[in-house]
């Protein structure tokens, strides 16, 4: 979200994405495909870096929701100790219940990891950290618990995620925010090599075919990732201005649409940048 680094998230605020995630726990898999492209990245990286002996040591998926990547890792690995972390105690309850054996499930906030010092091989984290109100404090919590040697990859939105539909809101409904916000690349660049220098920041627009915005509203929904910032509608939005932000939209030839996310990963080793 593109807020100063300063400015902090209330309580509510807070409460309101838990509860956002958490009432989607059920709907997010089938959902999720931004989510697997980013999160899939990653994890191809990683495997080309542990190599044939497969992935060891203590890792906590940082956001972990419903636990898709938590599965992914510890099949990556032959002696993981895994943890699962996530705010919303809702996506915690349907991971343990879908999720496989062995796995520490944790309810907690990204700006204050419940785990000691020095204390992960790895920190995994899929397109959670947009959500927090300071990349700073997060970061600075994964170089904490993260030992001499340990490896950072995660990945995030910016600013630009969303843009043809945050236009076509804009022209249908000017007095009021649709979109959530989301964190330049230069501001995102600069905080992430203040709290971990020598780390490797690669970026990439996605672009996800829809059938209609109607299409990608409903997605959005079933991530939980509805907008839930000031400014939002204490209302239903009217079905006008619905239809009229789908007028706005620009459409394909084949009459689809078409969403642009603007991705971010960094990959940074403790004690060295990555290779």
């Amino acid at each position: 979200m593109n807020v100063p680094n300063e400015v902090k998230h209330s309580p509510a605020r807070k409460i309101d994405i838990a509860r956002g995630f958490g009432k989607a726990r059920s709907s997010y898999e089938s959902a999720s495909r931004l989510q697997r492209v980013t999160g899939d990245a990653m994890l191809e990286k990683l495997k080309n870096r542990v190599g044939a002996d497969g992935l060891s040591g203590c890792v906590l998926d940082l956001g972990c929701g419903t636990g898709w990547f938590t599965r992914k890792l510890a099949e990556a690995g032959h002696d993981v100790s895994l943890t699962g972390m996530d705010l919303s105690a809702g996506m915690i309850r349907h991971a343990s219940v879908c999720g496989i054996p062995g796995v520490a499930w944790v309810v907690a906030d990204a700006e204050a990891i419940p785990l000691p010092d020095k204390s992960c091989d790895l920190i995994f984290s899929n397109l959670m950290i947009q959500w927090c109100a300071g990349p700073q404090r997060v970061l600075r919590e994964c170089r904490r618990v993260l030992r001499p040697g340990g490896r950072i990859m995660l990945s995030t939105l910016l600013e630009g995620t969303l843009n043809e539909l945050a236009k076509a809101w804009q022209k249908a409904d000017p007095d009021h925010n649709h979109i959530n916000r989301f964190e330049s690349e230069a501001g995102f660049r600069n905080t992430v090599l203040k709290e971990l220098a020598g780390a490797k920041i690669e970026t990439r627009t996605l672009r996800l075919a829809y059938t209609s915005p109607l299409a990608l509203a409903a997605e959005l929904k079933q991530l939980g990732a509805s907008y839930k910032g000031e400014g939002k509608r204490r209302t239903v939005t009217a079905p006008g201005r619905a239809r009229a932000m789908c007028q706005h939209y620009p459409r394909e030839s084949d009459g689809g649409i078409m969403a642009s996310y603007e991705a971010a990963w960094v990959y940074w080793v403790c004690d060295g940048a990555e290779d």
